[in-house]
């Protein structure tokens, strides 16, 4: 039986989130919007258990083919992204280090980011976007200083990120990666929230990018250098996590700059993620427009 998928979406120009039935959403945002304006305050309510049992006895109230879905959490407080998280991706530096004891951390904003079946944008500035296939982690219970113990507990769902980005842009810098991270649109968020309920769903399971059918990385959560007890951990000691941030927990060894030479995204490209349990993240690639650019 397959697990609940929430969805926000816009739909005649108006913003609304959902749970999947078949072809179709049910509308739960027309329901309960002015209580719970998005699936953030969903989270925060503790509420997506009862949503789920309440659509299960409603029909779809818009075909998929009629919605264009959107980043999962609209408007989250933070993204915080961790940076070389699998052994494969940490022996690309070749700098001869094993890895660092603590993860790298680096925001990204929720601008740059679109949603499943929407293009990646190739700015005007770079010709080096690149795909990072990720597994998101969305806070439910706020907390400061979780113990990894406890870390788990602190999950309301999971989604599927591509942290797309443009390598030479995060070149530009001594020290931080920002400018290259956060292009409007050159990555993508869902397609989906999977309610969190069982370590299973993310202890070991298979992670893996495409573009154009072609596999180009793939790896699995078990062999991750920081658990996600550890991230969790971690970032809470700095910063309070609260209902709706978003963790994006590393990719794997593969992205395009690792070829020889590197393999850029290029308009109609199409790149897919895909988690054992999650789902795929699918998108195209397409340059951005003079309309967008002004």
């Amino acid at each position: 039986m397959s697990r609940p998928r929430f969805l926000s979406f816009t739909r005649n120009g108006r913003a609304g989130y959902g749970l999947l039935a078949g072809d179709g959403v049910v509308d739960l945002s027309a329901r309960h919007g002015a209580r719970w304006p998005s699936l953030r305050e969903v989270i925060e309510a503790g509420a997506l258990a009862s949503l789920v049992d309440e659509a299960a006895a409603l029909a779809a109230d818009h075909a998929l083919a009629d919605i264009t879905c959107e980043i999962p959490i609209p408007a989250p407080e933070k993204i915080i992204c961790v940076g070389v998280n699998f052994p494969d991706r940490n022996e690309e530096y070749k700098d001869g280090k094993e890895a660092p004891p603590n993860p790298s951390l680096f925001i990204r904003f929720p601008r740059s980011f679109t949603g499943h079946g929407q293009p990646l944008i190739r700015p005007p500035e770079s010709s080096q976007l690149d795909y990072e296939g990720e597994i998101v982690i969305v806070i439910g219970k706020p907390g400061r200083r979780i113990a990894e113990a406890a870390a788990l507990d602190h999950i309301a769902a999971l989604s599927l990120c591509n942290e797309g980005t443009l390598r030479d842009w995060v070149r530009h810098a001594k020290f931080n990666v920002t400018q290259g991270k956060n292009f409007d649109r050159s990555g993508a968020m869902g397609p989906w929230l999977i309610p969190f309920t069982d370590e299973a769903q993310i202890a070991d399971i298979a992670l893996a990018t495409r573009v154009n059918g072609e596999t180009r990385q793939s790896d699995r959560t078990g062999r991750m250098i920081f658990s996600f007890r550890k991230i969790i951990s971690y970032v809470s000691t700095f910063t309070t996590l609260v209902p709706g941030d978003v963790i994006v927990t590393g990719t794997p060894t593969g992205a395009g700059a690792r070829f020889d030479p590197p393999i850029w995204l290029k308009p109609g490209d199409v790149v897919e993620v895909e988690a054992e349990g999650i789902g795929t993240l699918r998108n195209t690639v397409a340059d951005e427009t003079a309309m967008e650019e002004t």
